[in-house]
């Protein structure tokens, strides 16, 4: 390959994944670490790319706000797997969404969808989908928080509290095999937790990077799901335990 294609490549990689490490570009370009330095010092030169920490990145994304980065994180997986529950999803059917970059992807697919019910706590999910398509759209409230502009506590659980829904979907932050859905942070897991409670459908949506890690709280036992949406197959013992419980296994894609 030479180097003016590899030079495309790069910035097509950092337009689709935003900061990329340049042990990650050696191996999707199939090049040494030394090539992949020797290419990007001239697009650090022109200003096409920014230089930092072992990682390059464009500089439209220098400067992002966490959530907007973390939805560049797996965006071809997290719109397959949005795509895919987007389709067991009717017109004026009842959804429960909590806030997330996989939940925001299906918020954009469900645009497709009309006289939606949406309950959430995410800005993001109810900036997507009120006015539009004569969706009904209830959103929790309390302070937002900077990251990802969602509101949690007392109030956004007692709101949502209220509603009982035809799909209530969820993201997780770590997926094991014995203990379950789990998360990092106990505010958005008790959230989680209420949302999973109120749906007909109890869904989790989920990349395959989450499977095999143990977050810090338990949101909830796989037997709370009926359905979790991914992008691979999970490991043996998580398949297991999902099937022990009876949930449905999607594979997006």
């Amino acid at each position: 390959m030479n180097p003016s294609k590899r030079h495309s490549d790069i910035l097509r990689l950092l337009q689709q994944d935003g900061t990329v490490t340049i042990a990650e570009l050696a191996s999707k370009l199939g090049v040494s670490l030394e090539t992949v330095r020797r290419d990007i010092k001239p697009l650090t030169s022109n200003g096409s790319v920014v230089k930092m920490h072992g990682a390059v990145a464009l500089p439209s994304t220098v400067g992002e706000a966490p959530f907007e980065k973390r939805m560049r994180d797996n965006s071809e997986a997290k719109k397959a797997i949005a795509a895919a529950v987007a389709l067991t999803i009717r017109d004026g059917d009842s959804v429960m969404l909590d806030t997330g970059t996989t939940t925001s992807y299906l918020a954009r697919e469900l645009l497709g969808h009309r006289r939606l019910t949406v309950i959430t706590n995410s800005s993001d999910i109810a900036r997507t989908l009120s006015t539009v398509n004569d969706n009904r759209v209830y959103m929790a409230g309390g302070e937002l928080r900077s990251d990802n502009g969602a509101a949690f506590g007392v109030s956004a659980i007692d709101f949502v509290s209220n509603f009982t829904v035809s799909h209530a979907v969820i993201t997780t932050g770590a997926i094991d095999a014995s203990i379950g859905i789990m998360d990092y942070d106990l505010e958005e897991a008790e959230f989680a937790r209420t949302v999973i409670s109120r749906g007909k459908r109890a869904i989790v949506v989920t990349d395959h990077s989450k499977f095999g890690r143990q977050g810090l709280v338990r949101v909830c036992a796989f037997n709370a799901l009926t359905d979790l949406f991914t992008d691979k197959a999970p490991p043996r013992d998580i398949a297991s335990a999902l099937k022990t419980a009876g949930v449905s296994l999607t594979l997006a894609g």
